[in-house]
């Protein structure tokens, strides 16, 4: 978004005018999060002072950071932070020692960004599964992001590649979920069996001889309920030897998570973003 400045005006309350009915707190936080540029020059002084011409542009997202190759930080304010992770690199520590994990890599940063080393995870990815996670800063944040995950999450989207082609190209899948404590495998009933009730959309955007890349939304978000349900009704994601594919066209499984709209928990603001499969049929 950008704007041309028409009067001289200290940058902030030119900001709450301008940015009207937005709130003040979420105003401040575009200053802050260095998402506010005068004239191509980032600054988060509250003072600054504008000039009647001035153009002011601000940013949907601050700069990419690299923390490591296998994780990329597309933002961060003084609340969260939401990283874009590479398959192969667990969310968290699975018990062994010094393993490394996006947790381990996020704590790392910021002990160098901030000397504190504070980082909450408030959501998983599989250790397989690439793309978008959230982590929060403090306890506050990851208490108001998982107390209300289910309101506040306003889209969640995948991409996969599943093995077959689908004779409906889109449709929902409804199940409920139950998991083998000594497999950990978990399995997919279409009937209520106790389990945890799941609810997926899918929609297929390409098929190529024995495979289909579909756009998954979930509805209800349980552990490898993408996985299981696709496997239950004869497609499993390429690359799934867990849940019975039979091929692995690219070398790693084939879902990502590649789109992420939620409301901020406390600047109410509508936080939306993408990242592109890195794989494709």
């Amino acid at each position: 978004m950008e704007k041309t400045v028409q009067y001289d005006s200290p940058l902030l309350e030119y900001l709450y005018t301008a940015l009207a009915p937005q709130s003040r707190t979420s105003i401040k936080a575009l200053l802050t999060s260095s998402r506010i540029s005068v004239n191509g020059q980032v600054t988060t002084a509250y003072d600054h002072v504008l000039k009647a011409g001035d153009r002011i542009c601000i940013s949907r997202q601050t700069r990419k950071i690299s923390v490591d190759k296998r994780l990329r930080v597309i933002f961060e304010d003084r609340w969260l932070i939401v990283v874009d992770k590479c398959h192969g690199l667990p969310a968290i520590s699975t018990g062994k020692e010094n393993e490394v994990t996006a947790y381990s890599l996020l704590y790392k940063y910021m002990k160098e960004v901030s000397r504190t080393g504070r980082i909450f995870i408030v959501h998983r990815l599989d250790r397989e599964t690439s793309g978008i996670l959230v982590f929060a800063k403090d306890e506050e944040t990851k208490r108001l992001l998982q107390e209300n995950w289910s309101r506040i999450v306003m889209e969640r989207r995948y991409t996969g590649a599943a093995e077959g082609c689908f004779s409906e190209k889109d449709g929902s899948i409804v199940s409920w979920l139950t998991e083998n404590p000594k497999s950990l495998k978990v399995h997919s009933s279409p009937y209520d069996n106790g389990g945890k009730k799941a609810i997926t959309h899918y929609h297929v955007t390409a098929e190529k001889k024995n495979y289909s890349m579909v756009e998954i939304e979930l509805e209800t978000g349980r552990k490898n309920q993408i996985r299981a349900q696709f496997a239950s009704i004869g497609h499993p994601i390429a690359g799934d030897r867990k849940y019975g594919a039979g091929s692995d066209p690219f070398g790693r499984l084939a879902l990502h998570a590649s789109r992420l709209v939620f409301r901020h928990p406390h600047t109410g603001e509508i936080m939306e973003f993408n990242s592109p499969a890195p794989f494709r049929i």
